[in-house]
């Protein structure tokens, strides 16, 4: 069955495409060549002036998961003030910091997204994050697995494992926890926070394992290179959210020996200590370093003003920033063997000097890295500010004016601190489309998305061009989901369930004996019931699962 999208102004940079007007033909679910003219065409869709792009994908958002479950059941304020509807075709949800699962898929569709990413995994949650994926209609999903303070680990580095056991134990969990990539989180510190460490810096060693942060990044980057993971080892650095922290960032950059580095949330991680508060931009120095080593990417972690809840697997930094909970509770917990998380409801200031100066500091890193195909999108759901934001953070960069008009009305210090008011550069339709499809879909390995080519699926996206680009990406006009019509005016017309991408990285099966004896003296289930397998996942709702080829 051919669907024909005809006369659309189309944008997609894999193929080098810049506002092209071209006919997009599909034909069972895939994006196809023009059919020989004797082909019957059952549906034809007038797109004259609009914009065409793949469908949006979202590399880093907490969508499932023990944390942000705790952060939907902590706040019921967050609940009450944003209640969805029931309708004939979607069930009712909450939420606008915490969404639930379904209000989730739902919002991220109706802005034309078609995959979303979890980018925090913990092995031994890893069940219940696919089940909340599993929940979360209309967009692919996939989770990165979280390495780095386990305890399995850790001991292997004590005792200085050779790298190909190394190796092989990552495999085995990415294997074992339908896992698309390797998350470290503080590397070596939510461990290091059990036995009374505040901090630790990046050459800074854990007190009981005896090993450092540098160690640790290096020993899993290095596995994620071996094993052919198409993702750059995904790493929540040391010292979020530390005036400072900027030289730690440096640091780690240079720590992994050129080897390919997914640096998330960077903004967090690009604080100065110059002037009166101690308290300055890092965004120069962070960008110069990311535009001269090619093996490094990042998110940037916006954060845009407003009421948010903050839910990380860094229980060292959440304790720290806890006395700044808004409301006024918060939540900080150990997780067995392997990591610990934090959850603390957050509201960003425009007044507040250092809230204006990260929002600044994010803005002035999009603008400042030269290559679009580095940077992604990201507010870091939730803790920057909820995914919904996006269109509006789309239109700063998009739109000199309107964003020197909002520096115009943040904390007047803080304004004067930043040089975001002498950056001329706006990001065009093009760089959006490379930063939100293109960029994201090859960093994952997905060669089948992210683009419009033949072959391509048909997961695509279309907009009215207007010129306040937040109300152009507020709102498509249609969102198709493997070549079905899912959205129209920015409303739902069917629901569907996406898929899981997963992979699957050879090892050598040996080192399970080493993790049976481990998981029989430590562990609270066996180590064949901590293994998921497809039938799980595909039982619960998630359509299918697509493994991805390793490099």
């Amino acid at each position: 069955m051919y669907i024909k999208l005809t006369n659309g102004i189309v944008y997609d940079p894999v193929h080098g495409i810049n506002g092209e007007h071209r006919d997009i033909y599909i034909n069972d679910g895939y994006i196809t060549r023009k059919p020989s003219s004797n082909t019957k065409i059952c549906k034809t869709y007038d797109m004259k002036g609009k914009i065409i792009m793949a469908g949006a994908i979202d590399i880093h958002t907490h969508i499932g998961g023990g944390k942000i479950n705790i952060a939907r059941m902590m706040l019921p304020e967050d609940h009450a003030a944003d209640l969805v509807e029931k309708t004939e075709l979607t069930r009712s949800g909450c939420g606008y910091a915490a969404p639930s699962t379904l209000t989730a898929g739902y919002r991220y569709a109706e802005m034309g997204y078609t995959a979303c990413f979890e980018p925090a995994m913990l092995p031994s949650n890893a069940r219940q994050t696919h089940m909340e994926m599993a929940d979360t209609p209309m967009v692919d999903k996939g989770a990165y697995a979280m390495l780095g303070s386990d305890d399995f680990f850790l001991r292997m580095l004590a005792s200085k494992k050779d790298q190909a056991a190394i190796s092989d134990y990552v495999g085995w969990t990415i294997n074992a926890t339908q896992a698309l990539g390797i998350k470290v989180v503080n590397p070596g510190g939510i461990s290091a926070f059990k036995f009374n460490q505040r901090k630790l810096e990046l050459d800074e060693l854990n007190q009981y394992y005896g090993v450092s942060p540098r160690d640790i990044l290096k020993s899993l980057a290095r596995a994620v290179t071996e094993l052919g993971i198409p993702h750059p080892l995904h790493v929540h650095g040391c010292n979020l959210g530390v005036p400072g922290n900027l030289n730690t960032t440096l640091e780690t950059i240079r720590a992994v020996d050129g080897m390919r580095m997914h640096l998330t949330h960077i903004q967090f991680h690009s604080y100065g200590t110059e002037g009166d508060k101690n308290f300055s931009s890092g965004a120069a120095e962070i960008a110069e370093a990311v535009n001269k080593n090619p093996n490094i990417s990042i998110d940037v972690g916006q954060i845009l003003f407003g009421q948010t809840v903050t839910a990380s697997g860094d229980s060292q930094h959440q304790y720290a920033g806890h006395w700044h909970a808004d409301p006024k509770k918060w939540v900080i917990m150990d997780i067995e063997c392997d990591a610990g998380c934090g959850v603390v409801p957050f509201k960003y200031r425009d007044k507040n000097f250092v809230n204006a100066l990260q929002w600044a500091i994010g803005l002035e890193i999009f603008l400042l890295v030269d290559d679009p195909w580095r940077v992604f999108l990201t507010t870091d759901h939730p803790n920057g500010a909820p995914f919904t934001s996006y269109p509006h953070l789309i239109r700063l960069l998009m739109d000199r004016s309107f964003r020197n008009d909002m520096l115009s009305t943040i904390n007047k210090e803080a304004a004067a601190a930043s040089t975001l008011a002498s950056i001329d550069r706006e990001y065009s339709l093009y760089d959006i489309a490379i930063m939100t499809r293109a960029a994201p879909a090859r960093s994952l390995g997905l060669k089948n998305r992210g683009h419009l080519g033949s072959g391509a699926v048909a997961d695509i996206t279309v907009y009215s061009n207007h010129k306040d680009k937040e109300k152009m990406f507020s709102k498509p006009d249609y969102v198709f989901k493997n070549g079905e019509l899912i959205v129209r005016n920015g409303k739902i017309v069917k629901v569907v369930n996406g898929a899981t991408h997963t992979l699957r990285p050879e090892y050598d099966n040996g080192i399970e004996k080493s993790l049976k004896r481990y998981f029989d003296d430590f562990q609270t289930v066996s180590l064949g019931n901590f293994k998921i397998d497809d039938d799980e996942i595909v039982e619960h709702g998630n359509g299918k699962i697509i493994v991805q080829p390793c490099m």
